[in-house]
């Protein structure tokens, strides 16, 4: 206050000392020289004073920036461990290598490899112009993570546990999920509930429960049609120095019923417009890379094939929906914090916003006399941080795709399962899925051992561990739990109306929190991915917890500086436990 009551003292003094010897000058010509010079000197005070106070806040901004920059080099580079397949393999089949040329086995040309491998390793820009592609699809943001940030730490000081390896047990069970998910990926939600009479979710449920390294949820133990395609969020165990041990954990309100989050269901509000929820999706019998001629082209970075659109949209209501929900980057956590923060009407409470309060740390909550805006604590400060959060979380997230692992894909290791039962190859492939029940239905359905996909190009030209998409949710999700009151009902939930989806119902059910359903969305649009085949369950679950990483200290940085009273942001992290950034 006293920086700016300074700023408007001299702004008046100097307009009145203009007028003053403006008169004298006016009225005496004579002693124009005299008082030219005690003009000029009191308008020298005052720039110099109006100097000091410019000064003062660009030391401010100078010192924090310092000292934000001190603290994130004071965050040791994690260890992160790879799983060893790249060194393991000399052919690299254990890596990705879509979109560089292939033989008719769909093993990579090591010399396009080695020229991969050497622009990741000297960060040349040079080196990755001369990255040797067998088509026309382009790598996806090779050098995004070689950005230098100036918010929030680097990809390489957030820890991942490795993921596991191609020839083991976990790497085919998630391989067996994804062969159920696209089997299933027709089916309604409202059937993955454990009074279900679907015949396909219950055959899923039995040969998961039989599997004993799926990571998935669980109820008192066992995989059930309620936890079926449920989302986690995996983690380095803390007591493990080396990194290599994961924790998996389901969020809260994961598991609580409706399957998909309410800020996928409720419509958007947009100034005096709304935004409607239902999408576009694709028609039953889109399923793609099922041809081997088809898989291989799109091994080599080929055209795709075309997808057929439903013309009807609708809301979310199956597998493939959630797939198409996600196969674009979308606006979902955008639309999440202006449902949030928009004022609910009680006249309209479909097409209005749910009023939520803010977080009760947030320093306007209680005072009588400000509030937020666009500089801080309100939604557009949220929005601008949620925009950032993207961007760095993608950085963090690719640096571990380009840097680190480069894991293969789902639709590689499909192609190693199916060479090895049709051509008698000798592949590494686990016998889980070799002899899973969830392949030989896939087989009879789509007439090869090749991973069914709901998106013609199957996956972006990066590799699969950890998710992008999966970072951005982690990131978005966090920074709008940060925000809001996590404990605060969503008023008048709502469900797709199972006998016509471009409608919706009043559910009624337990209730659903605000923190709940962002954990749900956050694991929606993560497992969407896998729906359309691109990701297995550990890049998501992974990348959510990477994300909230890239969050807390993007959080971090900017809390150094506000001129607010401030005790810091409080939110639920992904485990259950409550933190103070």
């Amino acid at each position: 206050m006293n920086q700016r009551k300074s700023k408007v003292i001299v702004s008046a003094d100097s307009r009145r000392s203009f007028l003053l010897h403006t008169s004298i000058i006016t009225a005496s010509g004579v002693v124009a020289g005299a008082i030219g010079l005690k003009f000029s000197a009191q308008k020298g005070q005052a720039q110099e004073q109006i100097s000091s106070a410019k000064n003062k806040f660009t030391e401010k901004a100078y010192r924090i920036r310092v000292a934000a920059a001190e603290a994130n080099r004071q965050i040791p580079i994690a260890s992160n461990p790879t799983n060893g397949d790249e060194g393991r393999y000399p052919n690299k089949i254990g890596s990705d290598t879509r979109g560089l040329p292939h033989n008719k086995q769909g093993e990579v040309d090591l010399k396009a490899y080695d020229s991969l491998t050497k622009a990741v390793t000297t960060h040349d820009h040079d080196d990755f112009e001369k990255v040797i592609l067998g088509g026309t699809r382009k790598l996806v943001n090779a050098q995004g993570p070689l950005a230098a940030s100036l918010e929030g730490c680097h990809g390489e000081q957030v820890a991942v546990p490795p993921p596991p390896t191609l020839a083991s047990s976990e790497r085919a069970v998630e391989a067996v999920e994804l062969y159920w998910q696209a089997l299933l990926r027709d089916v309604p939600f409202h059937k993955l509930q454990n009074n279900t009479d679907e015949p396909l979710v219950l055959a899923a449920v039995e040969e998961l429960n039989q599997l004993a390294t799926f990571k998935g949820p669980k109820q008192n133990g066992r995989v059930t049609p309620q936890t079926l395609f449920r989302g986690t969020v995996t983690y380095v165990d803390q007591n493990d120095k080396s990194g290599r041990t994961a924790k998996h954990v389901t969020p809260p309100g994961v598991l609580v019923r409706p399957h998909i989050s309410q800020f996928a269901l409720l419509n958007i509000p947009w100034g005096v417009q709304f935004i409607p929820p239902v999408i576009r999706t694709a028609l039953p019998g889109n399923d793609f890379l099922t041809d081997y001629e088809e898989w291989l082209n799109v091994q080599n970075g080929g055209t795709p094939k075309a997808i057929q659109y439903d013309p009807v949209r609708r809301y979310v209501l199956t597998i493939r929906d959630l797939s198409e929900f996600s196969h674009a980057p979308g606006a979902a956590f955008s639309g999440a914090a202006l449902i949030l923060g928009s004022s609910r009407n009680a006249k309209d409470p479909l097409s209005s916003g749910i009023g939520a309060p803010f977080n009760s740390g947030n320093p306007f909550v209680k005072s009588k006399t400000q509030q937020g805006g666009n500089g801080s604590f309100a939604l557009g400060h949220l929005q601008a941080l949620l925009y950032l959060g993207k961007s760095r979380a993608i950085r963090a997230s690719y640096w571990q795709k380009f840097y680190v692992h480069r894991t293969l894909r789902p639709e590689a290791y499909g192609g190693l399962v199916h060479n090895n039962i049709v051509n008698k190859t000798k592949y590494p492939t686990h016998r889980d899925i070799l002899n899973s029940q969830a392949l030989a239905r896939s087989f009879s359905k789509f007439g090869s051992y090749l991973l069914p996909h709901g998106y013609p190009e199957g996956a972006p030209i990066h590799s699969s561990y950890i998710g992008g998409a999966a970072s951005i949710a982690g990131v978005s999700a966090t920074l709008l739990k940060a925000y809001f009151d996590e404990d605060f009902v969503i008023p008048n939930p709502v469900v797709p109306d199972p006998n016509d989806p471009t409608k919706v119902i009043l559910y009624t059910g337990e209730p659903l929190t605000v923190g709940g359903e962002l954990n749900k969305l956050a694991v929606n649009y993560t497992l969407g991915r896998g729906h359309g085949g691109i990701h297995w369950r550990t890049d998501g679950s992974a990348g959510i917890a990477l994300g909230e990483g890239i969050a807390i200290s993007i959080l971090k940085d900017e809390r150094l500086g506000y001129n607010e009273k401030f005790n810091g942001f409080t939110f639920t992290k992904f485990d259950g436990t409550k933190v103070t950034v």
